[in-house]
């Protein structure tokens, strides 16, 4: 395809969570909504032929839509696939040569999954993180298959913590960049997140109560998720990082894309319109110095989520156990909020940096999820504090 084709040399997708909120106000999540429920809902949506090859189905199957039930995947000794636990639905668009283009299709898509997710008692709401659950346990723990299959990357080790988070992709290529050239520019977004990521904040709520920042999901994610990942075709230039900045292309139009994961859930799809330009503007910019592989350093705090190896708490099934994992586990310690927010000249992670040398010289980032409960790392990206802390969502939890 020649570039003028490209749109300038650029092409863009976007993919959105969503969650889900019943008739009755309560927030559905793994605790209260089975992966049927919501699957019924991808069920009466219309399945276009013409969006293949260009979107990956899974191994499983359940990705055969734009729309599909996003979740954590459970396989029995032998592998075969025994449950989801769903978080919520994610939409996603084919590859498009324009920023509106592929925002309208965005828009599209998302009136019609409303529509039938109203038809089945739901509506769909944008919130970044879940504000009732403060994290997902696995239950039973991984077997043996599990470990050997779903341990083997840091985003692997970490995709318990997805499950109560909200966001979405912001995905663009360029025409004729080589993995090199895509790498630095991996390195360059992921260098210059913490500038941008501000202008997504939210997911202001925690626990069922406000929360004292303005995005707990960027306070839980820094440092544990990637900020940019950068999908290369050969093995031979993926790069070594926790959490990782390369992947290797699972079809072939991944290859190439570049994919911002750091923004938080917008309820303004034109916002992402605009973040896209942004991220296309700092793609282009040669004027940008910095670089790095990994979205910041992480400090001793708040416990990580719940080890997938380790028996927790919670109703076979994973269906209502209780937030933090208390049976089965060490008691969780509690959530001590957001540490002190930085100057303006440690935007970059510098600041933050330096304040935790000291404390963290010669130690790196941990190779296996920690025992649910136990103390560990979070992020130093500090969420802006935010004034009237006293309000409360309006959401109750479903008995």
């Amino acid at each position: 395809m020649g570039e003028a084709q490209w749109g300038h040399g650029f092409r863009y997708g976007i993919e959105h969570e969503t969650a889900l909120q019943r008739a009755d106000g309560t927030f559905a999540d793994f605790t209260n909504t089975g992966f049927e429920e919501l699957q019924a809902i991808v069920d009466a949506l219309p399945l276009d032929p013409s969006d293949y090859p260009q979107l990956r189905v899974g191994d499983q199957q359940i990705k055969v839509k734009r729309w599909y039930v996003e979740g954590f995947e459970r396989f029995g000794a032998d592998g075969t696939l025994l449950r989801c636990d769903p978080k919520g639905l994610e939409v996603r668009t084919v590859i498009h040569d324009s920023i509106a283009g592929a925002v309208t299709a965005l828009e599209g898509d998302l009136e019609l999954l409303a529509a039938r997710a109203a038809e089945r008692g739901f509506r769909l709401v944008t919130v970044s993180h879940n504000p009732v659950q403060a994290t997902y346990c696995v239950d039973p723990p991984l077997n043996d298959w599990e470990r050997a299959h779903r341990l083997g990357t840091p985003e692997d080790r970490t995709a318990a913590l997805c499950m109560t988070t909200y966001g979405p992709d912001l995905n663009l290529s360029r025409y004729g960049l080589g993995a090199s050239e895509l790498i630095d520019i991996g390195a360059k977004l992921t260098y210059y997140s913490p500038y941008i990521v501000p202008f997504s904040f939210s997911s202001p709520f925690f626990k069922g109560q406000r929360w004292a920042g303005l995005s707990r999901r960027t306070y839980a994610r820094t440092g544990m998720r990637p900020a940019v990942l950068v999908f290369v075709g050969d093995r031979a230039d993926l790069v070594q990082s926790d959490p990782s900045l390369t992947q290797l292309a699972r079809v072939d139009a991944e290859v190439g894309r570049i994919e911002f994961k750091a923004f938080d859930a917008c309820a303004d799809l034109g916002l992402y319109g605009e973040l896209l330009c942004l991220l296309k503007g700092m793609v282009l910019d040669e004027r940008l110095p910095g670089r790095r592989r990994t979205s910041g350093v992480r400090a001793p705090g708040v416990r990580r989520p719940c080890d997938p190896g380790r028996r927790q708490g919670g109703a076979p099934g994973g269906r209502g156990g209780p937030a933090g994992c208390r049976r089965g586990g060490r008691r969780p310690a509690p959530d001590p909020g957001p540490l002190a927010a930085p100057g303006r000249r440690d935007l970059p992670g510098a600041g933050a940096d330096r304040a935790l040398r000291g404390r963290r010289a010669g130690r790196g980032p941990p190779q296996g999820p920690p025992a649910c409960g136990s103390p560990s790392l979070v992020a130093v990206s500090e969420p802006i504090s935010a004034r009237g802390s006293g309000a409360r969502p309006v959401l109750t939890r479903r008995r």
